[in-house]
């Protein structure tokens, strides 16, 4: 079982004092998977099938087969020339995360401990329920989880089985586990902060935290796993409450926009609002769907294309195994 639980309190954020949380040099991103599933139309067939999307995932059993995974490998240079290393996520399917770690060298980096910490961005499924890829190369691992995650989340990491879902992670989490609770900024290294944004959303799961990165006379970068806070507020908090955040040097994640279908009205809107915050590059993938990357296009916005290898949704999206680099 996790070995120690320590509860992180934040630095309150105040109007007109924006927190400062040092600089690094760059910051470098690997779509090590960008593919929560395979199938939408199966997805969405399976949580209708389990209650919809107002029932608690845990209770729900889905087709494996059609599982794989949200995850990044995120790398920190620092002023001082030493390296962070950050997993973003722990995907889904425990066979198919462990293939992309291979593919991606993340294996060797788990298992020779180069991996600094595994950041949860939140508890769904696709992020979450391949936590044993990751624990079977690096059970003592450091995790930074949200202080809201459930009950459940916290039996599974300690090694929990749930016979009504089917899951059983077998590999037991034996390092650090620290809650990052919501109501400010955690300054987590030189120049990286976290924030923890506390709210429902689908399958009964409450709270998601994402990254900042103030890279130093570029301006910030924000990474989200799949930013169920909205990506305005996302960007918001930052302007708002954070050193340098009126310059914002680039987007990266999963952005929640339009991720089971066609795009409503407000989703169109929340795209066109990106323009004025002015990024200079933006890699979208995972839960940003094919018809508001084609509207971020049509507006002329920054984009960074993917390879389309290893099974990726296609160019548009910043796939499996490409590389971003801010700046």
């Amino acid at each position: 079982m996790t070995a120690s639980i320590e509860e992180r309190q934040p630095t309150p954020c105040q109007p007109g004092h924006p927190i400062a949380f040092g600089a690094c040099r760059a910051v470098t991103v690997t779509s090590v998977s960008e593919i929560g599933w395979r199938d939408t139309g199966k997805l969405i067939e399976d949580i209708e099938a389990n209650g919809g999307p107002s029932a608690c995932q845990w209770g729900m059993r889905f087709d494996y087969d059609n599982a794989a995974g949200s995850c990044s490998l995120v790398e920190v240079e620092g002023l001082n020339g030493k390296m962070i290393r950050i997993l973003l996520d722990a995907g889904w399917n425990r066979d198919y995360m462990a293939e992309r770690f291979r593919a991606t060298g993340v294996d060797r980096m788990l298992t020779s401990g180069e991996i600094d910490f595994l950041y949860l961005s939140h508890e769904h499924l696709d992020h979450f329920w391949g936590i044993e890829a990751v624990l079977s190369l690096a059970p003592e691992i450091t995790i930074l989880a949200p202080g809201t995650l459930s009950e459940e989340a916290m039996a599974w990491l300690a090694g929990g089985s749930f016979l009504q879902a089917g899951i059983t992670n077998r590999t037991p989490h034996r390092g650090k586990l620290v809650l990052l609770l919501p109501g400010g900024v955690h300054r987590l290294a030189e120049g990286v902060a976290s924030v923890t944004f506390d709210m429902p959303f689908w399958l009964d799961i409450r709270g998601e935290q994402s990254l900042y990165f103030n890279v130093a006379e570029e301006g910030l970068v924000c990474v989200a796993g799949c930013c169920h806070q909205g990506v305005i507020n996302l960007v918001d908090y930052a302007v708002d409450n954070l050193e340098g955040g009126k310059n914002l040097c680039g987007l990266f994640g999963g952005l929640h926009i339009a991720p089971l279908g066609p795009m409503t009205d407000e989703q169109r809107e929340t795209v066109k609002a990106l323009a004025k915050y002015g990024f200079r590059k933006i890699a979208a993938n995972h839960c940003t769907g094919a018809p508001a990357i084609a509207l971020m296009h049509e507006l002329g916005y920054p984009m960074v294309a993917g390879s389309g290898k290893d099974g990726s949704q296609g160019i548009d999206h910043v796939g499996n195994g490409d590389t971003v680099r801010f700046p």
